[in-house]
């Protein structure tokens, strides 16, 4: 007589993740062909998003995930940006290459940034990191090079020219502009499955736990072994380079900037905050919902002028009171779908 014993495994995958991931497959598929089957403007709607997705992942691994509250994270985005432009315009170096030249500056202004911020608790490190946005805003307004407080823009060839759009003129025949578009929004397209891919991996790794430990206790995650201070900081900086690297992303779109536009608070920050804290902090779904919510409510209110930002923060405001955890958190409650899963459960297989 065989006696059956359990052996078991950990598993993070579900049913529904599983069902997801096939599904996802199949919407890439789609997405990477958008600019042959969709208009133009459509393309530069689909950019938004995607920019807006990566800053929304990088402030709720921030926020969600390490327990630090920026409002200043329009630092990298602005900061970045004028990389890129001080890079292409003074050095003449093509604006693709100076997209990781302007990723890696931005973690290089993020390591003092973080030697002064990382003084700070709770409100005053927020307090703390909008006031270094501002600082470096009024610093590079003085830059003359690049047009100083009224900005500048990028010469009229660098995007035309720049590497990829020749090709995709010869392979597609489409316009430098157009060309320009499609090229700019595979770019975001890959770095928001690059900083999912990240993220998720992240939070399954033994690094995410310690993470974990150090946003719901600092102090006992301490206790255990967890450097605190280590794992906050290779996040400040990771999510300083993604940033930074979307930010020039959005401005090589653009092909202009001023210091007010690329240091905004309202469109680099608290839109992003707006968008994680309706679709769900502390999730990766919650940001992919908020920024869909955000963009239907921006076409529905735009033209309400300042009204607009009244009505979405009295949509923020309903949403906290009555879904604390955001859409995706009250849906994910109710169902207990997960389509990013990062809960380890214990599986137990009878062996004979």
């Amino acid at each position: 007589m065989t006696i059956a014993t359990p052996s078991w495994r950990v598993e993070t995958r579900t049913k529904a993740s599983s069902l997801f991931g096939f599904a996802a497959i199949a919407i890439l598929l789609v997405a990477f062909a958008a600019p042959f089957i969709v208009s133009r403007g459509v393309i530069q709607d689909l950019f938004f998003i995607l920019t807006m997705l990566v800053l929304a992942q990088n402030w709720n691994l921030l926020a969600g995930y390490a327990g630090l509250i920026s409002v200043g994270q329009q630092v990298f985005v602005g900061f970045g940006a004028y990389a890129m432009f001080g890079s292409v315009i003074l050095f003449g170096i093509d604006p693709l290459v100076a997209i990781l030249i302007a990723g890696l500056l931005s973690v290089l202004i993020a390591v003092p940034t973080a030697f002064f911020t990382f003084r700070l608790y709770g409100p005053y490190f927020a307090i703390g990191t909008w006031v270094v946005a501002e600082v470096v805003r009024l610093l590079l307004a003085q830059w003359k090079a690049l047009g100083g407080g009224t900005g500048t823009s990028l010469p009229r060839d660098a995007t035309r020219e720049m590497m990829g759009v020749g090709l995709m003129r010869d392979l597609f025949g489409m316009k430098a502009s157009q060309a320009s578009d499609a090229l700019t929004y595979w770019l975001a397209l890959v770095l928001v499955i690059a900083t999912i891919g990240f993220i998720y991996w992240l939070l399954r790794s033994k690094q995410g736990l310690g993470l974990a430990a150090v946003r719901d206790n600092e102090q006992a995650a301490r206790a255990v072994g967890v450097d605190a201070r280590r794992m906050k900081a290779t996040v400040y900086l990771a999510t300083a380079f993604i940033t930074g690297v979307t930010g020039t992303l959005i401005y090589v779109q653009k092909a202009r900037i001023s210091p007010d536009a690329a240091f905004s608070v309202i469109d680099w920050t608290a839109y992003v905050i707006f968008i994680v804290v309706i679709g769900g902090i502390g999730t990766i779904e919650g940001p992919i919902i908020g920024v869909i919510v955000f963009f239907l409510l921006q076409n529905l209110l735009a033209d309400y002028g300042s009204w607009y930002l009244l009505m979405l923060g009295l949509i923020g405001i309903v949403i906290m009171l009555f879904a604390p955890r955001g859409l995706w958190g009250l849906f994910s409650d109710r169902t207990g779908i997960q389509l990013f899963p990062v809960r380890r459960r214990l599986k137990g297989i009878l062996q004979k």
